[in-house]
């Protein structure tokens, strides 16, 4: 099974009951919250297409690379995703990144990150593109964010 396509979507919410759930809701706003996530490894296929948000039947069993951040109140949390397609036979790299950062920070953490993985495997990659979240999580709530490249 070779993914042909695939989307990015990213979420962030708190919950004053758990982590869980705070993670549940951010699921629910990247619009994934239905589906059955199995997390891989961070490779894009020769040729895979980059296509808008789109609808997954419920309960499918569905393919993400994920970068996810959990934090308690008064934390700043950050995740994201970088990716890159290299030039030649189309091969393409996903990196994750998170922590307590700020956007600055994270997106210097995940083009490192990309630079590595393409020296790593002999690519020479194009533009890097980036999606992620951060959030100041209220006193007293339980905040996630997540950052997410889906296999369609």
């Amino acid at each position: 099974m070779i993914p042909r396509k695939f989307f990015v979507t990213s979420g962030k919410a708190t919950s004053p009951t758990s982590e869980l759930n705070a993670f549940d809701l951010a699921l629910k706003e990247a619009g994934i919250a239905q589906c059955n996530l199995v997390h891989v490894s961070s490779v894009l296929p020769p040729n895979c297409q980059q296509v808008d948000l789109k609808p997954i039947p419920i309960g499918a069993i569905t393919h993400v690379v994920m970068s996810r951040m959990d934090g308690a109140g008064g934390e700043r949390i950050s995740a994201g995703i970088a990716w890159s397609f290299g030039k030649g036979n189309g091969q393409g790299i996903v990196a994750e990144a998170r922590g307590h950062m700020d956007e600055k920070e994270l997106k210097n953490t995940l083009e490192s990150r990309v630079r590595e993985m393409a020296r790593a495997r002999d690519i020479e990659i194009g533009k890097i593109s980036y999606r992620f979240e951060t959030l100041d999580v209220p006193l007293g709530n339980y905040g996630c964010a997540i950052a997410t490249l889906v296999y369609l």
